[in-house]
């Protein structure tokens, strides 16, 4: 009856005319991202953080959310229609839907992936607002060392379940770490790596580093490319809605991936890239002919764009409810979050229901929003898809600069964010991740703090993470997550 009570609250506050303009605008431009290849929704996000300053906590989160999870519908547009990836978790979308395109079911292979989204991010958004609150309350029985085995989890699965190169991952979660720690230690109040300038003993703004890592090593790399419009398969967009046959098959894989999707978006670094791998192999396993995927099965499409936005929508329940955020998109949200002053968290739902139910309920809005924009506006997504990218690169590289000038007024800040740049365009070039990056400099002062306040607890005694239940089972956790992968290549050179 709570849950029922508390969605309609969360109605009240999504269906304000407002609240509906930010959804919608967020949905219009997150699809638009997601259909242009080359941007994602974690550049978008950052490009947009200074434009939240002014607004309602709870607009500019159901704005910027709006951004997210349209991308994950937008991302399945190219894929189909160009075999390129709008988004990173559209990649396995590519394998059955371009081939169904080749055969002139590109509408269909649109049409169900819009449907099986729209079914996926719905379920998704139930689902949430029935774990949260539970989650949020066994939340609340976290201290100091619970929270430091969190966020040391959270940082770990992020580099094990994001790249393929462990390494690389843990020397991009250092250099986060060293990132954050940039400015007065918040315990003794010393300065640390500020070499002397005044503008770093505030530490350096996360805004500045998620803009030159995303939005301009992003444009650096996309530069590099030929200039020139998308070059568009032509094929017939008609007979946009799925046959019978077409639902027979695909009912059952939309529901499967849905609920590998939700469960996977809850792990840090897991998200919509890989649910959607997840949720396409098992559909070739459970499939009467196997051979018939990667030749343009729809079950191929339905399944794994199901997946990423059921992912998507899960990912949330980790920040609003532990404030851990799983993925760099994530991160951009539990920035905004810290902007108005609002720390996420299992007290977020008690000290700003408001802003939870909210954002939970604007989700179901969305949903709808995006199911009535893809369908119609696919002959306008191809249109968008013919603009050549150096113009784009422009628009671009003015909002960034304009977005870092405006934080403080300082051309400090702009320096700041094109020495992130490089450094971003660099590490792209090389295959190192920015989530765990991302990740450690969001959480590494959590973690130093709730370290010291453990410590301070138990005189020093390091038996407090052990001693504590929640906190020995998550260091539990953390040894196997570092133990497995040693095991594995132990376990390869004996066989």
């Amino acid at each position: 009856m709570d849950l029922f009570i508390n969605q309609l609250h969360g109605f009240s506050i999504a269906l304000s005319p407002l609240n509906l303009l930010y959804a919608f605008v967020g949905a219009v431009l997150g699809t638009a991202i997601g259909v242009l290849p080359g941007l994602g929704p974690a550049t978008t996000i950052a490009l947009l953080l200074p434009v939240t300053y002014t607004m309602d906590a709870t607009s500019a989160v159901i704005l910027l959310a709006g951004v997210y999870y349209g991308a994950m519908y937008g991302g399945s547009t190219t894929s189909i229609l160009l075999n390129i990836p709008g988004e990173a978790a559209s990649v396995v979308t590519c394998l059955d839907g371009y081939k169904m395109a080749r055969k002139g079911r590109a509408g269909p292979a649109l049409g169900i992936s819009a449907i099986g989204s729209f079914i996926a991010g719905t379920i998704g958004v139930f689902l949430m607002a029935m774990v949260a609150p539970v989650l949020a309350r066994f939340a609340l029985k976290f201290g100091p060392a619970e929270y430091s085995a969190l966020v040391i989890c959270g940082l770990l699965m992020a580099v094990y379940l994001s790249e393929e190169s462990i390494l690389k991952g843990l020397l991009m979660m250092l250099i986060g770490l060293l990132l954050g720690m940039v400015g007065i230690d918040p315990v003794h109040g010393e300065e640390r790596f500020t070499f002397g300038l005044l503008r770093l003993t505030d530490g350096i703004n996360f805004i500045l580093v998620a803009m030159g890592l995303f939005a301009v090593s992003e444009l650096l790399v996309n530069l590099e490319t030929p200039a020139g419009a998308a070059d568009i398969f032509k094929t017939s967009l008609k007979g946009v809605l799925p046959t019978r046959d077409d639902w027979q098959k695909c009912w059952a894989p939309i529901f499967r991936g849905t609920s590998i999707g939700f469960l996977i978006g809850v792990l840090p670094g897991g998200g919509a890239i890989i649910s959607s791998f997840m949720a396409y192999a098992v559909e070739k396993k459970f499939s009467k002919h196997p051979e018939e995927f990667g030749q343009g099965a729809i079950e191929g499409v339905a399944s794994p764009e199901a997946a990423n936005n059921a992912a998507s929508t899960s990912s949330f329940i980790p920040l609003l409810t532990l404030g851990i955020p799983g993925n760099n998109a994530i991160a951009m949200l539990f920035v905004a979050l810290m902007i108005h002053g609002i720390q996420p968290g299992p007290l977020l739902l008690t000290e700003h229901p408001n802003l939870f139910w909210g954002v939970i309920a604007s989700m179901y809005v969305g949903n709808v929003m995006l199911l009535g924009l893809n369908l119609p506006l696919i002959g306008l997504w191809v249109r968008l898809l013919k603009v050549p990218y150096h113009f784009l690169a422009v628009l671009i590289v003015v909002i960034v600069m304009i977005g870092a000038y405006s934080l403080k007024n300082s051309a400090f800040d702009v320096g700041m964010i094109v020495i992130f740049g490089v450094f971003g365009y660099v590490a792209r070039k090389n295959g190192f991740p920015f989530a765990p990056c991302v990740l450690a400099m969001i959480l590494g002062r959590t973690l130093e703090q709730s370290v010291q306040q453990a410590l301070k607890i138990s005189g020093a005694d390091l038996m407090i993470f052990i001693e504590r239940p929640i906190s020995a089972t998550l260091l539990a956790l953390i040894v196997l997550v570092v133990l497995i992968p040693i095991f594995k290549r132990v376990w390869k050179r004996t066989c």
